[in-house]
């Protein structure tokens, strides 16, 4: 017995030692949020004529959402997905399901068909540094993100067409190739604002 609880502490220990080494600085703050901060917020308080910074728009959050259909035959391709999930934002994913049901492919209301993950703060800033700087360079052929994406109410969703965009995800340990939508809340009201919004912090887009 004094064995095993010797061996639960010194787990516990290194646990903690773990724990403690992630730990980031208190001063610490992601890239992305210093470059609005310093440099977009001045140049967009210019370029639109706010009347004070709280005017400028801001990314409220990311929205990360992969739609499985095939899952209603196969769960597990559901729990891959999360899984990847999980891996490319850090954050643990939730189900999404059917709003309703559609008898031509046998799936009832209430079904999980796909996962999704809210990005904020921190987490969500180093998101879209790692995916701008990273992942989007590594699609073939990439010469930029579609500027068609926004809804009007300035936001912005992006489509890719596989998670092995993301380095994160390696071909040998995934169960199928999937797509996934990412959205880009902001509080831009306009869709020029929040183009120019994302462009600053350094969205790729493409001319047209």
């Amino acid at each position: 017995m004094k064995s095993k609880a010797s061996a639960k502490d010194i787990d516990s220990s290194k646990e903690k030692q773990t724990q403690s080494s992630a730990v980031k600085p208190l001063d610490y703050a992601p890239r992305l949020k210093v470059l609005f901060k310093e440099k977009v917020l001045p140049v967009m308080l210019k370029e639109f004529g706010y009347k004070n910074p709280m005017q400028v728009p801001r990314v409220e959050r990311i929205v990360l959402n992969v739609g499985m259909g095939e899952a209603v035959q196969n769960v597990k391709l559901l729990e891959s997905a999360a899984a990847e999930l999980e891996q490319i934002t850090g954050q643990k994913p939730v189900l999404t399901k059917a709003k309703k049901a559609i008898a031509g492919f046998k799936l009832r209301e209430g079904v999980p068909i796909g996962v999704k993950v809210t990005l904020r703060g921190t987490q969500m800033h180093e998101f879209m540094d790692r995916l701008i700087a990273v992942a989007l360079p590594r699609i073939r052929d990439f010469r930029g993100i579609s500027p068609k994406g926004f809804d009007g109410r300035g936001n912005y969703t992006l489509g890719l067409k596989e998670q092995l965009t993301f380095p994160e995800i390696k071909y040998d340990d995934i169960a199928s190739i999937h797509g996934m939508d990412i959205t880009f809340v902001t509080t831009a009201k306009r869709n020029d604002e929040a183009k120019a919004l994302l462009a600053h912090l350094g969205m790729p887009f493409r001319a047209s």
